[in-house]
């Protein structure tokens, strides 16, 4: 007797994945994830909700969904991470790159000549964000990034060879360790400011990034106040130093800073009004 003939179960439509994908996950997310495990751009899905898609790929979709539930970052998940006017490659070995950030680099790019030769250094600068940033908008500037992390010195190193910006040099080694003997017009950090008994660390995208590049001592100070205390023997004349920083710790870093000699030391806000970066300038 021959075998029944049952039809093959169909290939699901894409709109009907994502469908059932967003009843347990932002529909944000589920939408990234499918474009990513495509290869295409998010705007592409938009055109394309009637295709079928593939048994691998709905495979590999369902793999992701279950770490993102789980609480793995979507960044981690795909690699990449949008900032500034790029995408940053980026991993466990690095900090995601947040929005916030780009204050930094927008206070750092008023306080950079255009068209003119400058050094430029990122302390601890994981995957690159404010290297890579600072870089691209001034490509007379060579910027040095140093990084206790290989791990992440080679995420950076990466983004910035599919960026194509060779003015940027990545040194490994502890804060301002790496640039012995030398000064520059402008140093900026994004350090690790939060207390190491936050509960915060336990929660969210915060339990899957690196420790070190989160929490800094009993307050969050302990890297800045290393950058404070040793930055302006790198400054050169008139050279500045920038330094995020949590919402409550202006004032703090306001002190350190001027402790360690800096003028026209202030803090800015975010768009939220919170304390965000606190700059000052070295002597001479």
């Amino acid at each position: 007797m021959a075998a029944p003939d049952y039809p093959c179960d169909p290939m699901p439509r894409l709109d009907a994945l994502l469908r059932d994908a967003r009843t347990g996950l932002d529909p944000g997310e589920a939408e990234l994830l499918l474009a990513h495990v495509l290869g295409r751009p998010r705007s592409w899905l938009y055109a394309h909700g009637d295709d079928e898609i593939g048994e691998a790929v709905v495979a590999r979709f369902a793999q992701l969904l279950a770490r993102r539930k789980a609480g793995e970052p979507v960044a981690y998940l795909t690699g990449r991470r949008g900032f500034w006017r790029f995408d940053l490659q980026v991993g466990p070995e690095t900090l995601i790159p947040r929005p916030e950030t780009e204050l930094l680099v927008e206070l750092a790019l008023g306080r950079l000549p255009l068209g003119v030769p400058c050094r430029v250094a990122d302390l601890g600068t994981g995957s690159g964000a404010i290297a890579l940033a600072l870089a691209h908008e001034r490509p007379d500037a060579h910027v040095v990034a140093t990084d206790a992390s290989a791990g992440a010195l080679e995420v950076a190193s990466a983004s910035a060879r599919a960026l194509g910006l060779d003015n940027v040099t990545f040194r490994l080694g502890d804060w301002l360790a790496p640039l012995a003997g030398e000064r520059y017009e402008l140093i900026a950090s994004n350090p690790p400011y939060i207390r190491d008994d936050d509960p915060h660390l336990g929660r969210g995208d915060l339990r899957f990034e690196p420790s070190s590049a989160l929490a800094s001592g009993c307050d969050g100070l302990d890297a800045i106040r290393v950058i404070a205390r040793e930055a302006p023997a790198h400054l050169s004349p008139r050279g500045w130093l920038l330094v995020e920083h949590g919402w409550d710790q202006g004032e703090a870093v306001r002190a350190l800073f001027e402790d360690a000699g800096l003028h026209e030391v202030e803090t800015v806000r975010d768009l939220e009004a919170r304390d965000r970066v606190t700059l000052g300038r070295n002597g001479g």
